[in-house]
């Protein structure tokens, strides 16, 4: 990646075979980088989302943006690694755009896939070749492919942040998600994705109807430009076994990124009429690099992130972690264009997007007296709430011991989630709203809102919420 000063009318890594992109690109820079004569620096962007942090941005002379493009090259595939190689080194205050990819984009691909280089380099496969060959954190010689599909999304990164040591927090402003507009002509204008109704869903295997255990697809139209706020069904199918370049079947959606073969499906356009979905444009899996293991799967959650799956961690949302791992290693992916709480048929809408991200680091040292002194768990804030999340297993793959990969997914339940919620919200306002415990105690009773963030993910969550105008102004 080449690091450089931006130019209000910066356009670095866009093709012209991507005009769409390039537009929606210029107008994020436009909107996050005021218009400053050329000859200028640009300086550290004051207007960026307020957050809860008592420590601005480092001021520095100039801060960098960069980008990374979704491709076979800038993704990890299914994992967390901390020891993946950065896509690029950043500093504090930097900015960086970051394409992601749904892994659910062969479920449709001459919609999602077909003429879109980067797609096509992500999910290239044939009798002899697989560009992204090992899919999951699970064993390279795995019955259903590469990797297992112990872990299943395609995650863009890693960014390794300058400075960053174990003990750190690092803050993640979400500054703009854009669609990824479908490369097909046919579709110009237009974005797709899919939900897949599946066998790790809450709902499987208790319907009305047969068969009761059954997968389907429901490929949903989302406008390109964003102007239109909500999505409409196109069709759905059931899964039909399909079998990979390598001559795998797949009875079931058991391995990311297999095609389905449109000859052996039966599509039904009468889905859904009249109905539209809010578009709510998010990011299912966003975090840093856990230190407990060298491979991790990208599908459960824990106190660094990753699969999340809150549709509230979008445009102006701001997000803490804390670091793990020299650099923290912050990876983004599973993009979604809506989906609801608990995520309770397995996904969302598995929709390709586009990210603009702002880093700020904030050292161990300078933690103790803040609202952030006791940040141990992904924690949310947006413009009215803070939101602290909490999982079956808080660290999993600390306390579950060696199996803790597989482990897990027996191990969940909401009942644990939401007492590691209420574990979390007490502790929360308890630091930073100098409660005792009986008033942060009262409190989550009055004025705290619980809710079921997702059951499909193996260390299932709740997330607790508590609005910000409760309290006293700090004006």
């Amino acid at each position: 990646m080449k690091n450089h000063q931006c130019s209000p009318s910066c356009s670095h890594h866009l093709s012209d075979a991507q005009p769409a992109v390039k537009e929606e690109f210029d107008e994020a820079l436009h909107t996050l980088l005021p218009a400053l004569p050329s000859n200028k620096k640009v300086m550290h962007d004051a207007t960026a989302p307020t957050s809860t942090s008592t420590t601005p941005a480092p001021a520095r002379i100039s801060v960098q943006h960069h980008y990374i493009p979704a491709n076979a090259r800038t993704i990890l595939w299914g994992y967390f690694s901390k020891s993946a190689t950065p896509i690029v080194k950043i500093d504090s205050g930097d900015f960086v755009t970051m394409e992601t990819l749904t892994h659910h984009a062969n479920d449709d691909a001459e919609r999602m896939v077909q003429g879109d280089a980067g797609a096509e380099s992500v999910f290239y496969w044939d009798a002899k070749t697989k560009n992204v060959n090992r899919r999951g954190a699970g064993a390279m010689d795995a019955k259903v492919g590469a990797g297992g599909g112990l872990g299943v999304h395609i995650c863009t990164g890693p960014v390794h942040i300058h400075g960053a040591e174990v003990g750190d927090v690092l803050e993640v402003r979400i500054v703009d998600v854009v669609p990824r507009p479908s490369a097909n002509p046919l579709y110009q204008g237009k974005t797709f994705g899919s939900n897949a109704a599946a066998n790790w869903g809450f709902h499987y295997g208790d319907t009305l109807t047969e068969p009761k255990q059954r997968e389907v697809i429901t490929i949903y139209e989302v406008d390109a430009s964003g102007e239109r706020n909500w999505a409409r069904a196109v069709y759905n199918y059931r899964w039909t076994p399909q079998t990979d370049p390598f001559g795998v079947v797949h009875a079931t959606i058991d391995y990311p990124g297999v095609k389905v073969d449109h000859q052996t499906i039966l599509k039904n356009h009468h889905v859904l009429k009249n109905i539209r979905v809010p578009v709510r444009p998010h990011f299912g899996t966003i975090g840093v690099a856990p230190a407990e293991a060298e491979l991790v799967s990208s599908i459960p959650p824990s106190y660094t992130g990753g699969n999340i799956d809150n549709w509230r961690i979008g445009k102006g949302a701001t997000m803490y972690f804390p670091v793990a791992v020299p650099g923290a290693l912050f990876t983004v992916g599973d993009p979604h264009a809506s989906q609801g709480d608990s995520e309770l048929c397995g996904t969302a809408i598995e929709c390709s997007l586009t990210g603009t991200f702002q880093f700020i680091l904030h050292k161990k040292a300078d933690l103790p007296g803040t609202p952030l002194a006791a940040v141990q768990y992904p924690l949310l804030e947006t413009a009215d709430e803070w939101l602290v999340h909490g999982f079956s297993v808080a660290n999993y793959l600390a306390e579950l011991g060696p199996d803790a990969q597989s482990a897990i997914f027996t191990k969940s339940s909401v009942d644990l989630a939401l007492r590691d919620a209420y574990h979390k919200m007490r502790d929360f306002l308890m630091t930073t709203q100098a409660l005792d415990e009986d008033e942060a105690i009262s409190l989550m009773a009055v004025a705290v809102d619980f809710g079921i963030t997702q059951v499909v993910d193996g260390n299932w969550g709740v997330h607790a919420v508590v609005k910000k105008n409760i309290f006293p102004s700090s004006e």
